[in-house]
């Protein structure tokens, strides 16, 4: 895939990245990447992949800008309340990068619409704020054979992973699903969402660009991806952790009774 000379310039950093060059940024330029959300998480993992050549982003969201989004979703500005999301987050995309397409989708993803979307793109980013979101984007990437790179924030930490459901590891057997890790959602009303809790700004800026790092990673194929770890992070103390899981034969997408 060629380059003009203004995309040379624009990408230098990456191609003279002995694990990204030419045949990387080829693959960034040629990818297609859901993004589900765009908010703490959303905004700043879209403003990544654009500056990266991601070729095209679709940004399914169905909300508007409010003034309480703007202490952490960085992609929206104060002229854009009362704004769809998509369109504000589409312009920001535009005035970094005009070589990404953007494709909008102001929908909010559910059983009946997620998997038709979801099989339209390469890799999907989960940046929801809401269990019933995360399981839906989970079981259609499985069923559809996408990875999922997902992420969750709480107060002060955030946790993240990369799924490849639809692929067996190196052992052979089949790589962990979101169900392996979460078998199910926490019963409603036992954890509250951050308008109740509240949330640390800066926090979505760094799991956002660690989503980022996922996805980018994902297309290039440099590295080694978050597959069956879960990283989490302390913002209070500042503490990174991994967590290994694995594939549970008992759960419903991929387990053994489904075989």
């Amino acid at each position: 895939m060629a380059f003009d000379s203004d995309e040379i310039e624009r990408y230098a950093r990456h191609l003279v990245l002995a694990e990204v060059g030419g045949p990387g940024q080829a693959k960034l330029k040629a990818a297609r990447v859901l993004v589900v959300g765009a908010g703490g998480l959303g905004a700043p993992l879209i403003q990544y992949l654009a500056a990266a050549g991601i070729g095209t982003i679709g940004i399914a969201d169905d909300d508007i800008v409010s003034l309480s989004n703007l202490q952490r979703q960085v992609i929206h500005g104060t002229p854009d309340i009362g704004r769809p999301k998509i369109e504000s987050a589409s312009a920001a995309v535009a005035r970094l990068n005009p070589h990404v397409r953007v494709e909008g989708h102001a929908v909010r993803l559910d059983p009946g619409n997620a998997a038709d979307l979801i099989a339209q793109y390469d890799v999907v980013a989960d940046g929801s704020d809401n269990f019933g979101t995360r399981y839906c984007v989970s079981d259609a990437c499985f069923q559809v054979r996408r990875p999922l790179v997902t992420a969750a924030l709480g107060r002060f930490d955030g946790t993240l992973t990369t799924l490849r459901a639809h692929e067996k590891g190196a052992d052979g057997r089949p790589n962990p699903t979101y169900r392996c890790l979460f078998p199910s959602p926490p019963p409603p009303g036992t954890v509250p969402p951050c308008a109740e809790a509240g949330v640390l700004g800066a926090l979505a800026g760094v799991m956002g660009s660690l989503m980022a790092m996922e996805v980018i990673r994902a297309v290039a194929g440099f590295g080694e991806p978050l597959v069956g770890r879960l990283l989490m992070v302390d913002a209070r103390s500042m503490r990174f952790e991994t967590l290994h899981y694995g594939w549970d034969p008992d759960n419903p997408l991929s387990g053994t009774a489904q075989g």
